[in-house]
């Protein structure tokens, strides 16, 4: 009987630490913001970033459900809808445009795995056709505000000031946080961003990440809100994964800005 006893606990461990892995990689968490910015209308934001290919239930239907509670203004996806390496998963990046846009606009900018992606300008076309507006290194009048987007490719040069509005209130849509301090000098209000997964492995009740690409180990940029000077930027930790293929401590992100 001693075996039976023991492969019961082998099981039984074997089937929590399947659980734990589960819940830390596909039990979407929502987290909340309230910012005032002067001028802006009222208006709710979901954020979403780094899909990596992933899908949340058959056709992502637990993500967008939950999206679609939100019922928000629009929809700002910054970057790494797919992943470089699985060239399939374009199919769920289109998919999961497709159904989005049916519950708010989508507003889009490419991260650095779109980039890296030889068939960047055909991804984009079918992107767009998919119903998303895609911003490369532009700007557009979003439900009565100004939505500026920087492309992957444009993060580590001045065109950012290129293509900054001269007045507010504007928001700006980039796939890495590291130059929070950029985004800052061009006077943007609120910036978007994602990249860091929050850190891959966050250590339990400390907010601190373990490592960033970008930034390398135990980065500063990882999630939440930081400010800086009138700047607001909201990180996301992501939905999926890359080349690290394992999250601990660290659920899949969805994002609700409350502006105003």
């Amino acid at each position: 009987m001693l075996w039976l006893w023991i492969l019961l606990g082998v099981a039984g461990g074997l089937a929590l630490i399947t659980l734990f892995v589960w819940f830390n990689n596909s039990c979407l968490k929502t987290t909340r913001y309230k910012i005032s910015i002067n001028g802006a209308p009222k208006l709710k934001i979901v954020h979403l970033s780094d899909l990596h290919g992933k899908r949340f239930g058959r056709r992502n239907a637990r993500l967008l459900n939950k999206v679609l509670k939100q019922k928000p203004d629009f929809i700002a996806i910054t970057g790494d809808i797919i992943h470089l390496y699985t060239p399939k998963n374009k199919e769920v990046a289109f998919e999961a445009v497709a159904s989005l846009k049916e519950i708010a606009p989508v507003i889009y900018v490419a991260g650095n795995h779109e980039m890296r992606n030889k068939g960047y300008r055909f991804f984009r076309k079918d992107l767009m056709e998919a119903g998303a507006t895609v911003l490369d290194d532009c700007t557009a009048d979003v439900c009565g505000i100004t939505v500026a987007g920087l492309n992957g490719a444009s993060l580590r040069n001045d065109k950012i000031f290129k293509i900054t509005p001269a007045s507010s209130p504007k928001i700006l849509l980039a796939h890495e946080p590291q130059f929070f301090d950029k985004y800052a000098s061009a006077g943007y209000d609120l910036v978007l961003c994602g990249h860091a997964h929050g850190g891959q492995w966050r250590i339990p009740f400390t907010g601190i990440g373990l490592f960033a690409p970008g930034q390398g180990k135990f980065p500063k940029y990882t999630a939440g809100l930081h400010e800086k000077g009138g700047t607001k930027m909201i990180i996301s930790r992501g939905l999926g994964n890359s080349e690290f293929p394992l999250r601990l401590f660290n659920r899949p992100e969805i994002i609700i800005i409350e502006i105003n």
